[in-house]
């Protein structure tokens, strides 16, 4: 695992842009693995304009996301669908049927998730997966518990990912309970991944992942497993793992 301290917000989106941006200029066929939230906004953003100034081309591009609500439309203001096209689709030449995003609206939940695994090892697995981490530890939907899943499941939230998650809503009350999500199993499969933790709020859970210790009560920690893991932090996120230092 090899980790990068970034001076801001800006340069870790920066240097996640690049990242993405390099894997997709070497490979035209890459198949990205994406995150939503509030942390990978600024990279969309700088993946968006290298697009429309250097023509960096998407076309032939998969791309497969995390996770997704349940019980909310693809058009919900709120939905993972909806982030995803106001972030970024709609701003680069991803073409529709390259995109891959979980729903359980219309199916049932264990045929969504069984066929959203199969999807992802007939296009030979993903080659870059971009991570974002949960102010517990979580990475995609993959919430703390004595035991987690290892493909893409059904998960019921905890009350602090709902807490965490209700800034974006009107209401606490409105966040959803449930989440399809890949398991860990099928995070850990990525070819190489990138997980970027910005902000005071996610030092705790960072400093935790990167502890040397590994548990399912902090699911980012799994991580120090993987074979070509790279973690881009700012300051903020950092300060407590610099502090150990």
């Amino acid at each position: 695992m090899k980790i990068i301290i970034a001076a801001d917000y800006r340069e870790l989106s920066q240097m996640a842009a690049e990242i993405v941006a390099e894997q997709v200029q070497t490979n035209k066929n890459s198949v990205l693995g994406l995150p939503t939230g509030s942390t990978p906004e600024g990279m969309y953003a700088i993946l968006s304009k290298i697009h429309q100034q250097d023509n960096l081309d998407f076309s032939e591009v998969i791309t497969f996301n995390l996770d997704e609500y349940v019980g909310l439309a693809p058009d919900h203001p709120q939905s993972y669908h909806y982030y995803m096209k106001h972030h970024f689709f709609k701003q680069v030449n991803v073409k529709s049927c390259n995109i891959n995003i979980p729903s359980a609206e219309k199916m049932k939940p264990e045929k969504v998730c069984r066929e959203y695994d199969q999807k992802i090892n007939n296009f030979g697995g993903i080659d870059l997966q971009v991570l974002g981490i949960g102010t517990n530890g979580h990475i995609g939907f993959n919430e703390p518990n004595r035991f987690l899943s290892v493909d893409t499941h059904i998960v019921d939230l905890t009350e602090e990912t709902i807490e965490a998650n209700s800034r974006f809503f009107k209401s606490k009350k409105e966040v959803p309970r449930r989440a399809v999500t890949m398991g860990v199993g099928s995070i850990m499969k990525a070819k190489k991944i990138v997980l970027l933790a910005s902000g005071f709020n996610k030092a705790k859970a960072v400093k935790e992942m990167l502890s040397g210790k590994v548990t399912t009560e902090l699911p980012a920690s799994l991580l120090q497993l993987h074979h070509d893991t790279l973690v881009i932090l700012d300051q903020d996120a950092a300060y407590l793992f610099q502090a150990k230092q």
